[in-house]
């Protein structure tokens, strides 16, 4: 029997032991996903603790148990109206959507489709619904077209054929040529699955994205999200045509067997989306994309920045455990993403961007890197 000893020794000397740090509220955050500071946003606050007030501190059950308090129905209409779908369902976090919509849609016999740098969670879930599994080298359409007709060639008239990619991508922050995915899924009669957690709040003319960006959230059929990055709150939803919300509330088993958000955090993330949508919201965007650009200039990147994550690209594991640990003791919090959440010899510093940073922090970050 192999013993947890010998497998974390392994881990260590390949620079891939991980443990649990304590956050160090002294450093310059440049690791967080919390790309508006809604987090701490004082209207959002207000409303979690207006309905803490209110309905309690947790939900007490499944919602298939205890039935729908009122600030998780009003978070599945904001998300809906927001995505311009005929329903939404919200699930406790973005794990528990992935995993919940996949297995929910396909079985054996369907086959799913993915963009090879999909998120961890995405491709669980694409394993444990049992359907083929297909991978199509990143943002690589030529390849998911190849792939497209073969899955169409031997489907048969009950098969279900699932597209899957992220708008930006978490690790490497570019983004997805979704206009032609999405043209391409249409073309072969697929479905398109779209997870957006690193664009809400980022991009399009209200923030919900860059299906919103391009004007094609209409032809999106399962609009993914999580609740927890740009605004600040937690949770995932999943937003699409009625009849499709009702299938997942019959079978999306991280749904029914799970207790419901707490009520406040729906009330809290329900605002976070109102004011994401709002003038504010567009000024905190623009102060984002202002300190991006800050931080572009002043590291002498020569590439041009699709999103508020910033990959610098190490190599070595070990150089970029060293590297993140020199910056933290410059006063920076910077991460070092290591395989298997990148691919070996990929290791990079993930640096994130917020409207929060000030000019002084972002520049001296990125004199250090230099």
């Amino acid at each position: 029997m192999r013993l947890p000893e010998d497998e974390l020794a392994a881990l260590k000397s390949a620079s891939l032991l991980r443990h649990i740090p304590d956050t160090d509220s002294s450093l310059k955050n440049f690791s967080s996903n919390d790309y508006l500071g809604l987090s701490q946003h004082p209207e959002i606050k207000q409303a979690y603790q207006e309905a803490i007030e209110k309905y309690g501190a947790g939900s007490t059950a499944s919602r298939l148990i205890c039935g729908t308090m009122e600030p998780h129905r009003n978070l599945e209409e904001t998300i809906a109206t927001a995505k311009g779908t005929e329903a939404a369902l919200s699930f406790a976090t973005g794990y528990a959507t992935s995993v919940g919509v996949i297995t929910s849609l396909l079985g054996k016999g369907d086959v799913v489709i993915l963009d090879k740098l999909c998120h961890a969670s995405l491709i669980d879930g694409a394993r444990m619904s049992g359907a083929t599994l297909r991978v199509f080298p990143h943002n690589h359409t030529e390849k998911l077209e190849s792939l497209l007709q073969t899955a169409t060639t031997k489907a048969d008239a009950n098969s279900r054929i699932l597209v899957i990619t992220e708008s930006i991508f978490s690790m490497d922050g570019d983004a997805a040529p979704l206009k032609e995915i999405s043209r391409l899924s249409k073309q072969y009669g697929c479905l398109l699955l779209v997870d957006e957690a690193h664009a809400l709040g980022v991009i399009g003319p209200t923030g919900m994205g860059l299906a919103e960006e391009l004007g094609i959230q209409d032809q999106i059929d399962f609009h993914m999200g999580t609740l927890g990055k740009a605004a600040g709150v937690a949770g995932g939803y999943l937003a699409t045509s009625r009849v499709w919300a009702e299938l997942m509330i019959n079978r999306a088993r991280s749904f029914i067997y799970s207790t419901a958000p707490p009520p406040a955090q729906a009330a809290a993330a329900a605002e976070a989306l109102r004011i994401i949508q709002n003038e504010q919201g567009q000024w905190l965007r623009t102060q984002l994309w202002n300190n991006i650009d800050t931080f572009r200039a002043a590291s002498e990147m020569t590439s041009h920045c699709q999103s508020a994550i910033i990959p610098w690209m190490v190599g070595d594991s070990d150089k970029a455990l060293k590297l993140s640990s020199q910056l933290r003791d410059k006063g920076f919090l910077v991460p070092a993403i290591r395989y298997p959440t990148v691919s070996r010899q990929t290791a990079r510093l993930r640096i994130t961007m917020s409207s929060c940073h000030d000019t002084e922090s972002i520049q001296a970050l990125a004199h250090c890197l230099r």
